[in-house]
């Protein structure tokens, strides 16, 4: 599904779109995705998880693909750990008839490019053969099952708890009884490593053959005919443990998107010839009617068949007051129903309701990999069968040529082979990268990708677009004139009462200007929107209509066509207010205001030693009056383009971010080094953007920044710990002060450091965040 909706668009192809974007608000959630990338390494292959960010369809144009073919998703059973996705493409690409293959760690999806159907059951026949199940990729949207407290815990953690108690138990007998203690230690090791080593076996059959199960095997049996029968079951032991310290944070990372997928209902009550029919919610389609409880979420996106309903979007938006939507109005998958039994028209296909967007912009994530990641893929091709080879000279070199024992180059080359392993060292980057952005989500910002998160931490200047983004977007009442007699509060008044009830931004805010004010709205009858124009009802036997100065109809009085010239000039909104047919009794203007964090985040950015300026087509003394109120430099006039080529010159000598939320922000945030959308901004800023800040608060800029730095610092962190312990350990074992104690300790120990390390990240708090 991910490859259709690709996030990072040329500008002519962002703005080619926006008239098919739909759902903008649900494009990043503030649900906790505590996982926007998962840890999509190759640590344990010898071969590269991804194309460098590429997606399929991206990658068969590279190859120069002209086949044809067709598109098949599943989702993969059984994967504990971010290096099964490797091992699975690796396997899966090596099928005849597969010209692409990508699995999408985040949501458990394989998405294979076949030439025809007839590949479809070689590729599960591969799958089985390489230990995991495949599953309908219809059913990813189900519920995740409930974890069931000690029992589930034992039940995923059997094997590493029976080695552990096997071995203390053989440990305690070890002075006592020593020849028991040792068939102890040789059966818990034979018994333990069989699902190991049958694994490697098959992943050497499908394509792997230097994992790290295989690595294990070998010096585990080695230890074994060598003797070291305790060294050999701690081996085992401690590489479980490092096992599931690693799927423990691909876990964490992936619970948040499991937590997603239960936003939408797997069934849904459909309408067929007025009779309720409950039917599965994947076979929903455009046009069909459904019916949904209180307290229920849709199932798919819909437009509202009744007159108005109440709907908690808080899962979606992060707004967590109701939010009341009317006939024919679109609602989101996910939403809740508050109120009462409503009926919708389906408007969404199946797989691209709100959510699903949601899922498509985290799998398109794992495929941005930061440029050190990649680079440490690659550098894991090439660095296993090489350490391999040199584990062998250690093992046959020595006694050949200069007469040693075999039994002790034997064993050290067993320990070389343990360090062989580039677990720990390819698994640095995108474990604290993983935590990193997982992060991120919980603060409300939705990053895409590795790169994305590498770019934050090197920006020096942030452009920020005004409306929306500087502003809140949301107008307030500035200038309210009276005529024909009336007083302000009567003008007030009389256009209050016949707007109370609408949504419209600016009818909600007059309403709170006078209530504000202590104003009583009385109950205006025979009310009607005016479709385009304005709206109109009775109050007190008089009928008020508030209408935009363009959709009148009739010719106004000079001095009336003045102050709206005047207050239009000036950027704000103006509403002319009509007594009866044609008696204009008033004007009402209103004009976008700042955010009140904005002065806060351009002192937050500051004190990170980054520039911040606003970009907006303004006039200049109005840029210079609202820049002033925040203390940021502007530039003012611009049209769209203005904005990109001013944008490209900045970024010829600085790393830029671009921070918008329109269809016009789209190009300029394609220009700069990472572009950032507010998250109640347009559908095309949205998917142009690397990242967004899904709650609106500019404050997270300085957070986010922060963030980015600290993931930074952290995988040089996790590079430096793992190459340090493997260069230390390799030196030891080969002059023999080491053995395999340390070797596994310097493979699944720095493995699980490592690991932790990054976890920290997870408990991260910015130092701006704390003042």
């Amino acid at each position: 599904m991910c490859t259709k909706h690709q996030a990072c668009r040329s500008s002519k192809q962002v703005l080619n779109s926006a008239s098919t974007a739909s759902c903008s608000s649900a494009k990043f959630s503030s649900i906790q995705i505590e996982g926007a990338t998962a840890l999509d390494s190759c640590c344990s292959s010898n071969t590269c998880a991804t194309s460098e960010g590429t997606s399929l369809d991206e990658e068969s144009e590279r190859r120069g693909n002209s086949v044809s073919s067709i598109t098949k998703n599943w989702l993969v059973v059984g994967m504990d750990c971010p290096s099964c996705a490797s091992k699975i493409e690796t396997a899966v690409s090596k099928v005849e008839g597969v010209i692409d293959t990508k699995v999408l760690f985040a949501t458990e999806k394989l998405v294979v490019k076949l030439t025809d159907d007839s590949v479809v059951e070689k590729v599960k026949q591969t799958i089985q053969k390489t230990g995991f199940a495949l599953k309908d990729a219809s059913m990813s949207a189900s519920k995740p099952q409930e974890n069931s407290g000690k029992l589930q815990f034992l039940k995923e953690n059997f094997h590493v708890i029976s080695v552990a108690v096997a071995v203390a138990i053989a440990a305690s007998l070890n002075p006592f009884y020593p020849l028991v203690s040792e068939w102890i230690f040789i059966f818990t090791c034979l018994v333990g490593l069989y699902p190991i080593a049958k694994k490697a076996v098959r992943l050497a059959i499908s394509g792997t053959p230097f994992a790290i199960e295989t690595l294990m095997s070998v010096a585990a049996l080695g230890a074994l005919y060598l003797g070291d029968t305790a060294e050999a079951a701690m081996v085992l032991l401690l590489f479980l443990v490092g096992e599931r310290l690693e799927a423990f944070a691909a876990s964490r990372a992936r619970s948040g998107v499991q937590a997603l997928m239960k936003l939408v209902p797997e069934n849904a009550v459909k309408i067929v010839a007025g009779e309720r029919v409950e039917v599965a919610a994947s076979e929903l389609k455009p046009g069909d009617v459904i019916e949904v409880a209180p307290g229920a979420r849709l199932p798919a996106d819909g437009n509202l068949i009744d007159v108005a309903a109440s709907f908690d979007e808080s899962a979606l938006t992060g707004e967590s007051i109701p939010v009341e939507r009317y006939k024919d109005e679109a609602v989101m998958a996910g939403s809740v129903v508050v109120d009462k039994v409503v009926r919708f028209t389906i408007t969404s296909e199946q797989g691209e309701n709100a959510i699903d967007r949601i899922l498509h912009l985290i799998e398109q994530a794992e495929s941005r990999k930061a440029p050190l990641e990649r680079f440490l893929d690659k550098f894991s091709r090439w660095y296993t069968p090489a350490m391999m080879l040199l584990a062998l000279a250690v093992v046959v070199v020595p006694p050949l040529l200069f007469a040693q024992p075999w039994d002790t180059w034997v064993y050290r080359g067993l320990a070389m082979l343990l360090i062989a392993c580039p677990c720990a060292l390819v698994i640095s980057t995108p474990a604290a990268i993983t935590s990193g952005l997982a992060t991120a989500a919980r603060r409300g910002a939705l990053i895409k990708g590795g790169a994305a998160l590498e770019q934050l931490g090197k920006v020096e200047t942030i452009a920020f677009d005004k409306t929306g983004t500087l502003t809140k977007g949301k107008p307030d009442v500035t200038d309210v004139l009276p005529l024909a007699g009336l007083t302000e509060r009567e003008l007030l008044q009389a256009i209050g009462s016949i707007e109370v009830g609408s949504s419209h931004p600016l009818a909600v805010s007059l309403v709170k200007k006078a209530q504000g004010l202590g104003i009583q709205l009385p109950e205006a009858e025979d009310k009607e929107a005016l479709v385009g124009s304005g709206v109109t009802g009775v109050v007190n036997g008089i009928r008020y209509s508030a209408v935009a100065p363009s959709k009148l109809g009739f010719q106004v009085d000079e001095s009336v066509e003045s102050d709206i010239q005047r207050l239009e000039s000036d950027g704000k909104t103006v509403v002319v207010a009509v007594k009866e047919a044609q008696q204009v009794v008033g004007i009402v203007a209103w004009q976008d205001t700042l955010r009140e964090d904005s002065q806060q985040a351009v002192n937050q950015l500051k004190a990170l030693g980054i520039h911040s300026i606003m970009l907006t087509g303004d006039n200049p003394r109005s840029a210079a009056a609202m820049s002033s109120q925040i203390g940021i430099d502007f530039k003012a006039s611009l049209l769209p383009q203005d904005k990109v080529d001013y944008v490209e010159q900045m970024s010829q000598q600085h790393q830029v971010a671009m921070v918008g939320d329109g269809i016009n922000d789209a190009p300029a945030m394609k220009a700069a080094s990472i572009g950032i959308a507010m998250g109640g901004g347009t559908d095309v800023a949205l998917e142009t953007a690397d990242s967004a800040i899904t709650h609106n608060r500019l404050v997270e800029l300085a957070n986010m920044i922060e963030l980015s730095r600290a993931t930074l610092a952290n995988v040089k962190q996790n590079i430096t710990l793992a190459i340090g312990t493997k260069a230390i350990f390799l030196v030891t074992s080969l002059l023999g002060v080491t053995g395999l104690w340390a070797a596994v300790l310097a493979d699944s120990g720095a493995t699980a450091l490592v690991t932790l390390n990054a976890l920290r990240l997870l408990q991260f708090k910015p130092k701006s965040s704390k003042k």
